[in-house]
């Protein structure tokens, strides 16, 4: 059994938790960069806690320019076992309202502009993300919402776009009606992709904003639209987290899934032949393996 601590990054709409014991805003240093902000800690019934806004406190970072690798990175060294990601999305179902959420279980990764990797010349490796959420996450985070009275759906894929524009018409159609995916944002990826590789616990909760441009009755997406419905749902993911700490508990068993030893084999580069710099900044993602 090791420690719980619920990491909680939080996207468009959310800064930061209420109710937080010893609340402190902390700043950490990482070798992949600033993250985006210091990182809110505290205790929340009994369990600790670590919150991170992704875009910064006043909203800073595009979705592009989001530290994701220094995000990662720092949320690890604190200690943080299960990550918990919030952010808006755009809907292409009917059934997914503007104001429901939806536990992502898959993703469509468009993003182009972002480092997606901690690994790289002088210590290669491959990390399965077939499946790259936590499913006994993301059940956590389903039972919390809906004993909130929040609207939520249980499974759906994640298309990430890079932006910061929305979709044209024709992208919205391609994406909801020939690829399958059921929601739309811009900062899911590589966020997923980089929790796997740090062997952390994921799991994402997309709120929906709008029908993004697709919907015969709701044209294109209308910011002032999402501010308002972003405001909402701000308040229900605050809710939701509040409920986290009972669910998951300050203790926790290894992964039943894996996502705590992801590394186990992914490391390919000979012992010999791995760069010492990029070690050194791998020492709080990879340090379990790599000094085994």
């Amino acid at each position: 059994m090791t420690q719980t601590m619920i990491g909680v990054i939080g996207g468009s709409g959310i800064y930061d938790i209420d109710g937080l014991e010893g609340a402190d805003w902390t700043e950490v240093q990482s070798p992949w960069g600033t993250p985006s902000d210091a990182i809110l800690t505290g205790t929340l019934g009994g369990v600790k806690m670590a919150f991170l806004p992704r875009h910064g406190r006043g909203h800073v970072h595009s979705p592009t320019t989001v530290p994701y690798r220094a995000n990662i990175d720092a949320l690890k060294r604190l200690g943080v076992t299960d990550v918990i990601s919030v952010s808006a999305c755009g809907s292409f179902r009917e059934e997914y309202a503007p104001g429901d959420f939806v536990v992502v279980d898959q993703f469509i990764d468009r993003t182009f502009g972002r480092e997606k990797s901690f690994f790289g010349t002088g210590c290669v490796a491959h990390v399965s993300v077939a499946h790259p959420t936590c499913p006994r996450l993301g059940e956590a985070c389903f039972i919390a919402a809906k004993d909130a009275g929040v609207t939520i759906h249980n499974g759906g894929t994640y298309l990430a776009m890079e932006g910061p524009q929305f979709s044209t018409l024709a992208e919205s159609r391609m994406y909801r009606e020939q690829w399958g995916a059921d929601v739309i944002g811009m900062t899911n990826m590589p966020e997923a992709k980089l929790a796997r590789e740090a062997e952390l616990c994921y799991a994402s909760i997309a709120m929906v904003t709008d029908y993004d441009s697709w919907h015969p009755d709701h044209g294109e997406v209308d910011v002032n639209d999402i501010i308002k419905t972003l405001m909402g749902n701000s308040e229900k993911g605050r809710e939701m987290v509040r409920r986290l700490p009972a669910l998951l508990g300050a203790e926790r068993a290894p992964c039943p899934h894996g996502c705590d030893r992801a590394l186990d084999f992914a490391i390919m580069t000979a012992p010999e032949k791995r760069d010492p710099a990029l070690l050194a900044r791998l020492d709080a993602v990879a340090g379990r393996v790599l000094t085994a």
